[in-house]
């Protein structure tokens, strides 16, 4: 299981390296560079799913089949 993932901003290319949640899906996260609130694109769980180099430690683990259950991290 790997928890750490590096988010791209899809608006202005700022990457960062973060720490997934390990047990819920991350809804929302802020760009560190233009502040643009990411939400997940249609059809991905989460932010990490979406715009991070690694899916989230939830999809991880239950692979292509599902994700998430009933968790959300804000």
């Amino acid at each position: 299981m790997i928890f750490e993932s590096v988010i791209t901003c899809p608006k202005c290319g700022v990457r960062k390296t973060e720490t997934m949640p390990s047990d819920a899906c991350q809804y929302f996260y802020d760009c560190t560079g233009c502040g643009t609130r990411l939400r997940p694109q249609s059809g991905d769980c989460c932010v990490f799913c979406s715009y991070g180099s690694m899916p989230c430690p939830p999809k991880q683990a239950e692979g292509a089949a599902g994700c998430c259950g009933a968790s959300i991290a804000t």
